[in-house]
Order: structure tokens, then sequence, then C-alpha cells
């Protein structure tokens, strides 16, 4: 059985955050390079396109997580979380995060995007043209890279998928060049 199908049965083909039925989707949760049961949830367009900042915010839409924050499934736990944490200077938010509960390893997947950061202390990955990296975004290199520890050269013009940003360093974030995991310094990757 494919993921998504195994999403939609689980959820009786309803979003897992707010139950809509229309326009849904599997989304991974960055993160997460890899599509499974585990870090994958069923979403609407309308949660969808708030997750991933395109369109505002609607604070009142994501007053569903009341009740999915209680679902039995850590990736959309993670989900609610993170929405509450974005959501948490409208008052109500802060209380529901004051009940939910997440295990320690669960917690650090919530907390790998920066979502319980204060905007003043985020750490903010740009490109070689200033441009804002996100998770998950696709950068191509601008100059052949020289791999630390392998013989390898990362080549110009190489794409690079699904990044991950380094919570630490503004300057490096990671990505697959061929069948290698690299660090990859944003002074040398433009956005795609």
């Amino acid at each position: 059985m494919s993921v998504l199908q195994t999403l939609q049965d689980r959820s009786n083909n309803t979003c897992e955050l707010c139950t809509s039925a229309e326009g849904l989707k599997q989304y991974t949760i960055p993160p997460s390079l890899n599509e499974n049961v585990g870090n994958d949830v069923l979403v609407c367009k309308t949660c969808l396109d708030q997750i991933e900042e395109n369109t505002d915010m609607d604070p009142n839409h994501w007053r569903c997580l009341n009740d999915s924050m209680w679902s039995e499934y850590v990736a959309v736990q993670i989900m609610a979380w993170r929405m509450l944490q974005r959501l948490r200077n409208e008052g109500w938010p802060k209380d529901l995060l004051d009940m939910m509960y997440l295990d320690d390893e669960a917690l650090a997947l919530a907390r790998a995007t920066g979502e319980h950061e204060d905007a003043a202390n985020k750490i903010i990955h740009r490109d070689v043209n200033g441009v804002i990296l996100e998770v998950g975004d696709a950068v191509v290199l601008i100059k052949d890279l020289k791999v630390k520890g392998s013989s390898m050269v990362a080549k110009q013009g190489t794409a690079v998928r699904n990044i991950r940003l380094d919570r630490e360093n503004a300057k490096y974030i990671e990505g697959k060049v061929g069948a290698q995991q690299i660090v990859i310094i944003t002074d040398y990757v433009k956005k795609l």
C-alpha cells in the first residue's frame, strides 16, 4: 500500500489538521527527506498554503488544532505543535501548547524548523543573492566545490534539492549531491 493510500485510510480521506475533505495532499514534514507514514500527514489546500506560507495565516482556521493536537499519530502532533508555535502571540494557542505533550524525540523533530524561536532570535539562511532559504528548497551550486573528507568535487550547476538548514550556523546548509549528503556553504549556492 502506498504512503498516500495509508494516510487516506488513517484519516478517512480528510485533512488530519482541520478535517476538510477538499484538495487533500500528502505533506512530508521537514526536515525529513523520505516519504513514509511516520513523516507525512494528509492536509487540505488551505492548511498546506498556510504551512508553506504561500498565504497569510488565518488564526481562526487553526482553532481546529484544539482537536488535532490530540491525534494518536506523532506526525500530526508535530504539525499541530509547529502551527500553534507560529500563532502563539494570538493568546489561545499558548493555552493549547501548555496542555500539549510530545516525547523528547518528537519534540526535537518539532523544533527542527525553529518555529518556537522568536523572530529576532531565528537564524536566517540566505543564498549568494540574499534570497532567504527554507527547509526543502532547491539550490544550484555557483562554483565547483571540493568535498572535505572525500575525493569528490561537486560541479558548478549541480542542483541540490530538499535542502536542510543548520540551526546553529546561518552559513551552512545540507543536501545530497549524487548519493552523498554534504554540508554546503550558502555563499556558493543560488536558490532555484
